[in-house]
């Protein structure tokens, strides 16, 4: 783990209501990313399980390279591929 990235866990830290729609816009953000690269994914529940996977695989990665904050990064992804995964299944892909 990187020194100058200790694992450390606030105790009983609380996320406050702002601190989380930031999270929820960092997420958003990244969906409009993954769009302007991707344009509209309509993909097979499976094939769209296969890509949540590979993101979930990266943030493993980030952790076993003990960086947090490519950690976190990756999380964001994780959360936006959950987003487009469930737009496209509301959009009627099968």
């Amino acid at each position: 783990m990187d020194s100058q990235e200790p694992f450390i866990r606030p105790i009983n830290k609380t996320i406050n209501p702002t601190e989380q729609l930031a999270i929820f816009d960092e997420i958003a953000e990244e969906r409009k990313r993954q769009d302007a690269e991707w344009d509209e994914q309509n993909h097979h529940p499976h094939k769209w399980t296969d890509i949540l996977m590979e993101e979930v695989g990266e943030v493993s990665k980030a952790l076993l390279e003990g960086s947090l904050l490519t950690c976190r990064d990756e999380l964001i992804q994780v959360a936006a591929v959950c987003v487009a995964m469930i737009e496209s299944l509301d959009r009627g892909s099968k």
